[in-house]
């Protein structure tokens, strides 16, 4: 997939640069705990620096208009030579007496009402910031936001260095090493069927682990006692198929505690909360003899602390043969909170853009790109 790229610009000496970055990070007590995605960007703004542009860093945090990002610029600070902006107006300003290599950090596009509506008006202002235009944020390009599809529209526009990664390491798993494995975890099934149908046709083996399970659980009429799952039908082709895994057993909590107990055991009041050791040493199995492993999503609750099944997943991929691409914020964490980071093939900085786009072959924030360049 051709895409225009940061690379490509020429001389950035004195240019206003306006730069989309992933800066959805956790944040605990005004301090980053987990600088994984604006690490991942180090290359690019490393890029701007030395090529002498004037920098201004967009992105957003959380879901509430209220949060702030001032905790990532206390975290970019420490390394690079950057302001912070409230507002527009301030921005403008400081973008005036920004010298070459240097940078200015916007408050999170999210209190802008105009960033989540694509406003025209909105989108139009925060062009009239730059001269051109790069997006960093794959993570977020499959949304139709103001930052990710409107301004490439008025702004000659180019691709971070790790944009352009993700295209092109995700768009080789179309074409996978055999044999090859889907290991999809979370939950919100209904999301999840066109991938799970895409790969039907390119994977050998699909193990559907975390609530996603549940989904199939219920379907096949178990009983999923409390535990998560979503409204959506399961067609029987899907359901049927040879290829598709879920695990044999779980860890069910209960008002007597925790258990494990096979998948079609679990009872009215229980909840569904993790992968069992059955289920564990049958997936092990098949990362075992597989040559490409692709995974998203956790085994259990993690944001509940069942993380054991999840991180002895992690652990299994890290110690196979095969090449190993994962995704997905909650895997992510894991793999990070272990320092297994640099064990894996490739590391997605995308969880639900990483998932469409493997479903979509492209996302909006592509699209927006390539209509840019032929704009040229």
């Amino acid at each position: 997939m051709s895409l225009p790229l940061l690379k490509n610009t020429g001389d950035l000496k004195g240019k206003r640069v306006l730069l989309r970055l992933d800066l959805d990070v956790p944040v605990l007590k005004g301090a980053v705990q987990n600088a994984f995605r604006i690490e991942s960007a180090r290359e690019t703004l490393t890029f701007l620096r030395e090529g002498g542009a004037r920098t201004l860093i967009i992105g957003h945090i959380g879901r509430d208009q209220k949060e702030t990002l001032r905790p990532v610029f206390e975290y970019l600070k420490q390394s690079l030579p950057v302001a912070f902006a409230e507002t527009l107006e301030d921005a403008r300003k400081k973008m005036a007496g920004l010298s070459a290599g240097e940078f200015l950090l916007l408050q999170n596009l999210r209190s802008f009402p105009g960033e989540t509506k694509n406003d025209v008006a909105f989108t139009k202002e925060l062009a009239s910031l730059a001269d051109i235009f790069v997006n960093e944020a794959f993570a977020v390009s499959h949304r139709e936001h103001a930052s990710i599809v409107g301004v490439p529209a008025l702004l000659q526009s180019f691709a971070g260095f790790v944009f352009a990664k993700e295209v092109e390491y995700l768009s080789k798993v179309f074409t996978p090493a055999h044999p090859a494995l889907l290991i999809l975890g979370g939950a919100k099934f209904e999301t999840k069927i066109p991938l799970i149908e895409r790969f039907l046709n390119i994977a050998d083996d699909i193990y559907i682990c975390g609530a996603l399970a549940n989904d199939i659980y219920r379907a096949r009429g178990y009983e999923t006692g409390v535990s998560l799952v979503s409204d959506c039908k399961i067609s029987q082709a899907l359901l049927e198929s040879p290829k598709m895994h879920i695990p044999s057993d779980v860890i069910i909590r209960a008002d007597s505690g925790n258990e494990e107990k096979g998948a079609d055991n679990v009872g009215k009041t229980e909840k569904i909360v993790d992968a069992g050791s059955d289920a564990l040493a049958d997936l092990r199995a098949l990362v075992e003899k597989a040559a490409f492993v692709l995974w998203n999503g956790p085994l259990g609750l993690y944001e509940e602390g069942f993380d054991q099944g999840t991180i002895a997943l992690a652990q299994a991929l890290v110690e196979c043969d095969a090449e190993t691409v994962i995704g997905g914020g909650d895997s992510i964490a894991v793999v990070s909170k272990l320092g297994l980071l640099e064990r894996f093939s490739f590391v997605s900085t995308g969880g639900g853009a990483m998932l469409e786009f493997l479903a979509k072959q492209t996302l909006p924030g592509i699209e927006a790109l390539r209509n840019s360049a032929s704009r040229k």
